[in-house]
């Protein structure tokens, strides 16, 4: 059983089930408004937690960080579904008993009929479970925080919290394109010069003299006679090779550019105005 010292050790705590699976976190307790003993807590069910559940704190042990209660995760979790909007009225509280298997006892029942049957919330009636915030014993609603009640929601705490966007810049590496290498043969007209000889016919004469007068007399004085020279010239010859001339291959290279990044972020603000309050924006 949770007693009124044990409220503040019980909010923010984890709820487990009987045979210590997680049911999730506790949010709000509700006391009685007659005894101002805790009477239910609400805890942070269904996905990421969005979902409140009541359940009995008549059996429930604290033990560290954990608040353990009796029943399965299953039984919890399809309670009936109850808005935690500050107080509980006789029928929701009964129909929570009657699925739980709990009497309503002496107490409550006395409480039902003197005060319309109304659990108070922590915070909101009877002994606030969360107005000691500092732990030093003093209620800090006493020392001049304004408590408010809010109206487009369950009530929370005094303070309303304001949010924005934020940009979160970073890189990704995708792909935009390829780049191949890729032969092919061309016919292209190369013209070179290359020297050449040849050999062409000289009439030579000499006249006769005692050196040559041999040769000369040499034959019959009268005759016919042929003589002939064996002529030579050079021709170019082409001859074709494939010889390599260099190598190519891709490489890569990373260039950094500055590149500007823009996008809408939402931010909240906060009107007040009231009266005995000048209207201005937070």
């Amino acid at each position: 059983m949770i007693n009124e010292t044990q409220i503040q050790q019980v909010i923010g705590t984890t709820a487990v089930d009987a045979d210590g699976d997680k049911l999730g976190k506790v949010g709000e307790i509700y006391l009685d408004d007659e005894t101002g003993r805790p009477e239910w807590a609400t805890v942070h069910t269904g996905l990421f937690g969005t979902k409140e559940t009541f359940v009995p704190l008549a059996q429930a042990e604290l033990s560290g960080e954990q608040l353990r209660f009796p029943y399965d995760k299953s039984k919890v979790k399809d309670a009936p579904k109850i808005d935690t909007e500050g107080h509980l009225s006789p029928q929701e509280e009964q129909e929570l008993y009657r699925y739980y298997g709990l009497g309503t006892g002496t107490t409550t029942e006395t409480t039902a009929q003197t005060t319309t049957g109304t659990a108070g919330m922590a915070g909101v009636a009877g002994t606030s479970g969360r107005t000691d915030r500092d732990g030093d014993g003093v209620h800090d609603d006493v020392q001049g925080r304004a408590v408010g009640h809010d109206t487009s929601g369950p009530t929370t705490d005094e303070a309303m919290t304001r949010s924005e966007e934020r940009l979160n810049v970073g890189t990704r590496s995708e792909e935009v394109g390829r780049a191949r290498l890729r032969k092919y043969v061309v016919t292209e007209n190369v013209t070179e010069t290359v020297p050449v000889f040849r050999e062409e016919v000289r009439v030579e004469r000499e006249p006769i003299t005692d050196a040559n007068i041999g040769n000369a007399m040499d034959g019959p004085a009268i005759s016919e006679e042929e003589h002939e020279v064996t002529l030579h010239a050079e021709r170019p010859v082409v001859e074709k090779e494939a010889v390599p001339v260099e190598r190519v291959r891709l490489d890569k290279e990373t260039v950094t550019e500055q590149e500007r990044v823009a996008a809408d972020v939402r931010k909240e603000e906060i009107e007040v105005d009231g009266p005995g309050t000048t209207d201005r924006r937070i």
